[in-house]
């Protein structure tokens, strides 16, 4: 069965790829493979309701089963910024290292114990006629940092320490990070209803 990730991201390609390998039966694509695929662009209020606008949009004009992610950083001592606009903080076109930059000074003056943070994660699937069929979420917590360490991961994963591992995302193994990360928290509540799709 196919599986198109709703995604260009090639690092959030990767990691969903990875933690879809335990389910043998999907033919894991990404929007890489429909180069000629506009998605649409996000809108939402919410990271639910940007990923299951992306995730039904892909399944309906691919025609085939969509998987969508949307996540964000929040930090509360910032009313919730970056939050849905993590990708763009510093704008439509940053880069992450302009992204990761504002966050840094706009917490310049932010001391402990008001450095803290969590990535929130939605995930959608969507089945080949565009009807939505699950959205879940998954969080993990942690706290920022003043300053970058690591050279792994992307986004704002080398500004993030996870409670209990002192280590940046950034500098933690790609395989224990799959497995601790709120992508992963998200997707572990879908294992059930992919798992019930081998069936048909």
């Amino acid at each position: 069965m196919q599986l198109v990730i709703a995604s260009r991201n090639v690092h959030k390609i990767r990691e969903l790829r990875a933690m879809l390998k335990a389910y043998k039966f999907l033919d894991v694509l990404s929007l890489l493979d429909f180069p000629h695929y506009i998605p649409l662009p996000e809108m939402g209020k919410s990271f639910e309701e940007n990923s299951s606008q992306k995730a039904i949009h892909a399944a309906k004009t691919l025609n085939r089963w969509a998987l969508a992610d949307d996540t964000g950083l929040v930090v509360p001592a910032l009313q919730g910024a970056p939050g849905v606009y993590s990708a763009r903080y510093a704008g439509d076109y940053a880069t992450d290292r302009e992204n990761r930059n504002k966050l840094l000074t706009e917490m310049k003056h932010i001391a402990e114990p008001d450095r803290q943070g969590y990535f929130e994660c939605w995930i959608a699937i969507a089945a080949p006629q565009g009807e939505l069929k699950k959205c879940v979420r998954g969080v993990c917590e942690g706290t920022i940092l003043t300053e970058e360490k690591g050279g792994k991961g992307f986004g704002y994963d080398s500004l993030f320490v996870k409670y209990e591992y002192g280590k940046t995302f950034s500098e933690l193994e790609e395989s224990l990070k799959n497995r601790i990360s709120h992508r992963r928290k998200a997707l572990d509540k879908l294992q059930l209803f992919l798992e019930s799709l081998s069936q048909g």
